[in-house]
């Protein structure tokens, strides 16, 4: 929680805590901002002098959700949540959203009109909020129409762009006032902006959405071309409108283009042709595309002033890099995004003029004042700032992604342990672990051979081998599920011949079949389950085909893993020291004998997974402890090496990602879904793409067309292939819209199993048959 207001003076003795009247704070900050606009330098030297303990933020972080306050007359002032997501043009405002953690974003939002002095004093502000919260917050430096899409995650209603600001007398009050007349422009499909625009029929075109706001009655104005994605998403912003600015009391209408009402046409005059749509696409980013496009710099102050000097000209870039003593800049401008990382031991200068840094950093690239700019503290970095590293590891992780799970409301999907009675009612639980059911259901394997699929003995079920490549269906009361498992060393033409068998054996049950891609070495825990109470055992090489098989090294090592959902997996991996795992068993077989080590933090379930793989081999096993190893056992190991002693992993946030994949502007692209995602937010005539960190889902929808369904996979294994976080070969599973399984509606929280069966347009008009206040409606 956030330190006491009457306390924060503790944390650094170079600062000051005092409380100072609203006149007071307007000079000093105007003073600040000022030698803030002169020399950077002197910007360091006054934010060590003196920082001011605003009287809002006495709450501040002690509760999770949002906060928004504008700048007025250089002081703060609260916007009252009915109107947040609201924002006038010539303003600027603070927002800090704190999650259940509790971790927190600060953000200041600029719009395009705001004064110099007002940026100015958002940024002094964000300092203030930053140093009160402990140094520890993500701050966002956020423009009028570039906003990330953590910004745009808090308004799932979008963000209103209205005309104005305090400097013209526009307050933030909720008025139910009935006299208004407004003309909004909405635009985007995933992230909604409404921009209030000239009262005007040539602000209209067929492509698009509007509304018209005369106070009582608010007008949804469908152009001709517009998409039902734009509608809904359009919808969503008039329904904001009024029930929160008006409070229900005004009637919502939806109206097509040439089915304007008498109101209308009187407030906007005699209709003329409208303007055809707009040929230029939303702006849409590819996160992959950003990957290769970083420079990073370190930032110092050893002689006394801050330096910026180049580390790396181009990404991706090794954490290995990252000083804890020092900050830096990571540059993406050229797609308008610069990250500031603070190390945890950086000098307080260096810490506290991040956000100043990246700004001046801006101004002498000559870069757009649209860019981005994001301040990390060590430990908070965002997956995109990851996205520039080679492998990056969070704290205590081994090898690869740690388990996805989420706090606060993204998803609104809590961590829950693994209870197998509970898996048909609990779908978030499902969807955590990967658990579509326990497992007991109906099991055929085929090994891919000469292109046709044969059948496996049934004896050898649980045994995989790296130079084969498997159909496995399991079928139950879930449905139908084909994983494809590939091994490292398979051919070409087995890999070619398992997607094309994988499609023809769906095909031949109806095309219903959930279809999950798997390599070696990536098995999913329901398939990990299968075999009921038997490790899988993955081999890394050779074949189980008859007279097919290589001969096995003298010296082989097993690592075994129990999961979340009690399955275990014994891997087989290179016979060196460097490969043990404290949390972990491991069987080592060598021409001496077959030992069963065990770490520190290993399970029994672990240990009784091991007896299969023993049995394998044949014969008794001698059992060996970690610490108490004898030079025979690191010998046949090649010697002791360093290994994985950190104690067992710990859930890092990982919050679930939904992207739409779409060509409808021409380009096949991937944008992704801001904030809480839904199940509205699957667009049927799109592929979408679920990312929950240790698998990725493909999501097809009924009235995707040829190109998408054809090239969404191709994107979904770039985004894969390309992210440094280690993750290449998670499973990718691809599904059908209505036969979603639980490993996916339960990412989303109120799963209703039948809105497909209701158009989507037929659902919006009942949404505006819904008053929030039925007793005002006039």
């Amino acid at each position: 929680m956030p330190p006491d207001p009457e306390s924060s003076s503790s944390s650094s003795s170079t600062h000051l805590n005092i409380r100072l009247t609203p006149l007071q704070v307007h000079s000093h900050i105007y003073s600040l901002h000022q030698r803030l606009c002169s020399t950077f330098s002197s910007v360091i030297h006054l934010q060590t002098v003196i920082m001011v303990s605003h009287k809002e933020f006495a709450g501040a972080g002690k509760e999770p959700g949002l906060k928004v306050w504008r700048i007025e007359n250089m002081d703060l002032k609260p916007v009252p949540k009915p109107l947040h997501g609201s924002f006038y043009t010539g303003d600027a405002y603070l927002l800090l959203f704190t999650t259940a953690a509790p971790s927190y974003n600060i953000h200041m939002w600029l719009g395009d009109l705001c004064s110099q002095d007002e940026s100015g004093a958002a940024a002094i502000f964000a300092m203030q909020l930053d140093d009160f919260l402990g140094g520890s917050p993500v701050q966002f430096r956020e423009v009028q129409g570039h906003e990330s899409n953590t910004f745009l995650g808090y308004f799932k209603s979008g963000i209103k762009y209205q005309k104005g600001g305090v400097a013209s007398g526009f307050q933030h009050v909720v008025t139910n006032d009935m006299n208004v007349k407004r003309l909004l422009h909405i635009k985007g499909r995933r992230a909604i902006r409404a921009t209030e625009v000239d009262m005007s029929w040539n602000s209209f075109n067929t492509g698009d959405c509007f509304i018209i706001d005369l106070g009582k009655d608010v007008y949804l104005w469908c152009g001709s071309e517009s998409h039902y994605l734009e509608r809904l998403k359009a919808s969503e912003v008039g329904i904001d409108i009024r029930d929160n600015e008006r409070n229900g009391r005004a009637k919502l209408h939806m109206i097509e283009e040439g089915e304007e009402p008498a109101a209308v046409l009187e407030a906007l005059g005699p209709k003329p042709t409208i303007a055809p749509a707009s040929s230029l696409p939303d702006d849409v980013k590819v996160d992959t595309s950003n990957r290769k496009k970083g420079a990073l710099y370190m930032i110092s102050d050893a002689s006394g002033n801050m330096k910026v000097s180049v580390v790396a000209q181009s990404s991706p870039f090794k954490q290995a890099m990252l000083s804890p003593q020092e900050c830096y800049i990571l540059d993406n401008g050229m797609d308008r995004n610069i990250f500031v990382w603070k190390g945890a031991k950086a000098s307080m200068p260096e810490r506290k003029a991040a956000m100043a840094t990246g700004q001046k950093f801006i101004k002498d690239k000559g870069y757009s004042n649209k860019t981005q700019i994001q301040v990390l503290p060590a430990g908070a970095e965002t997956t995109l700032f990851k996205q520039f590293f080679f492998n990056w590891m969070d704290k205590d992780e081994t090898t690869g992604p740690s388990k996805a799970y989420t706090i606060g409301s993204i998803a609104n999907v809590k961590q829950v342990p693994f209870d197998a009675s509970t898996l048909h009612t609990n779908k978030a639980m499902a969807a955590q672990h990967g658990m579509v059911d326990d497992g007991k259901g109906k099991v055929q394997i085929w090994r891919v051979e000469l292109g046709d699929k044969v059948p496996v003995d049934p004896s050898t079920y649980g045994h995989f081998y790296g130079g084969d490549c498997y159909l496995i269906l399991y079928s139950s009361k879930a449905g139908h599920f084909i994983y494809t498992w590939q091994g490292h060393k398979c051919t070409k033409d087995e890999l070619a011949a398992s997607a094309y068998l994988t499609v023809r054996l769906d095909d031949s049950m109806g095309g219903s079949a959930v279809q999950v891609r798997v390599t070696q070495g990536q098995e999913p825990p329901h398939l990990m389950s299968l075999f009921q109470g038997k490790p899988m055992i993955i081999h890394s090489g050779g074949t189980s085909r008859s007279a097919g098989q290589t001969q096995a090294s003298n010296t082989r090592l097993f690592h075994i893993r129990q999961s979340s959902s009690h399955a275990t997996r014994a891997v087989e991996v290179e016979a060196s020291a460097s490969n043990l795992n404290t949390n972990d068993v491991f069987v080592l077989k060598s021409p001496a004998g077959v030992i069963v080590w065990r770490g520190t933090g290993a399970s029994d379930e672990e240990m009784a997974a091991a007896k299969h793989v023993v049995d394998f081999f044949g014969g008794k096993a001698s059992h060996v402890s970690e610490g108490k190893e004898t030079g025979d056992f690191w010998s046949a190991l090649g010697g002791k090496k360093d290994y994985q002693t950190s104690k067992s992993l710990q859930n890092t946030v990982k919050p679930p990602r939904l992207f739409g994949c779409s060509n409808k502007t021409g380009t096949l692209v991937a944008e992704e879904v801001p904030g809480d995602f839904t199940q509205s937010d699957l667009a049927t005539d799109d592929v979408m793409i679920l990312d929950t960190w240790d698998q990725l889902f493909l999501w097809v929808g009924n009235d995707a067309n040829a190109e998408e369904r054809k090239g969404a996979p191709k994107i979904a294994q770039e985004y894969v292939d390309s992210d440094p976080s280690g993750r290449r070969g998670i499973p990718i599973s691809t599904i059908k819209q209505g036969a979603e399984p639980p490993t996916f509606t339960g990412w989303f929280q109120a799963w209703d199993a039948k809105l497909w069966d209701q158009k989507p347009m037929d659902r919006l008009r009942s949404c505006f048959l819904t008053q929030k206040n039925p007793g005002f409606s006039s």
